[in-house]
């Protein structure tokens, strides 16, 4: 399983989930769909939240996202608040998981996530920071997910190591890592084999809604 990425794989025992944004036509595969903090346009919003929700009620769609807060982007950080908590609201509407963006706005993260009280379960995606980042956002019951950094990042791999098994997610995002490489390198750091963390982190993924489980029974069974 490829929780959040940019491109199809070629690999038949993959299980990807696409990113995809309002202006996106195909959605014949899995697909997260969500408003990105860099993209917001303020003329748009209501049209593009519009779009948004019309998606997330498709059969394919697993996830809302990636949604999200980013301090290094241009975009408002106010309007980029008013968004993302809009865009959570849709996803307690429809019972979707959350998949964040999050650069440099994490302690905002968890006050929102405070604030609204969700149902549904937030995936912080590309997580690369410390392990006391990472042990507030478990604390405050919000997944990580890792993608190709964990490769050369021995930081990181410190942090996979202490990171409970239930609690994590892999992804590809938009690097040209295969995921079957990630896989491998997680498993090497938590010391278990291949087979028993793909089965360990697609239990994860069917523990988030009934809509990911019957998603999921479909394309694997």
């Amino acid at each position: 399983m490829d929780i959040h990425t940019h491109k199809k794989s070629s690999a038949e025992n993959v299980f990807s989930i696409e990113n995809k944004y309002p202006t996106s036509v195909d959605f014949s595969l899995p697909f997260s769909m969500g408003m990105h903090p860099w993209f917001i346009n303020k003329n748009k919003i209501e049209e593009e939240l519009l779009i948004v929700e019309k998606q997330l009620q498709h059969k394919s769609c697993l996830a809302l996202g990636e949604c999200g807060l980013d301090k290094v982007t241009e975009a408002d950080f106010e309007l980029q608040e008013e968004v993302f908590r809009k865009q959570v609201r849709l996803s307690e509407k429809y019972n979707k998981p959350v998949i964040i963006h999050c650069v440099k706005a994490f302690q905002e993260i968890i006050e929102i996530k405070k604030e609204i009280k969700p149902r549904q379960k937030w995936i912080l995606h590309g997580f690369n920071k410390n392990i006391q980042v990472a042990k507030s956002l478990l604390k405050n019951g919000i997944l990580v997910s890792f993608g190709a950094a964990i490769i050369k990042n021995e930081k990181l791999q410190k942090v996979v190591l202490e990171i409970p098994l239930d609690a994590l997610f892999l992804e590809t995002d938009d690097s040209e890592v295969e995921i079957q490489e990630i896989y491998q390198k997680v498993a090497n750091i938590k010391s278990i084999e291949v087979k028993e963390l793909q089965k360990i982190i697609k239990e994860n993924f069917t523990n988030l809604s009934s809509s990911s489980i019957t998603e999921i029974k479909r394309c694997f069974y």
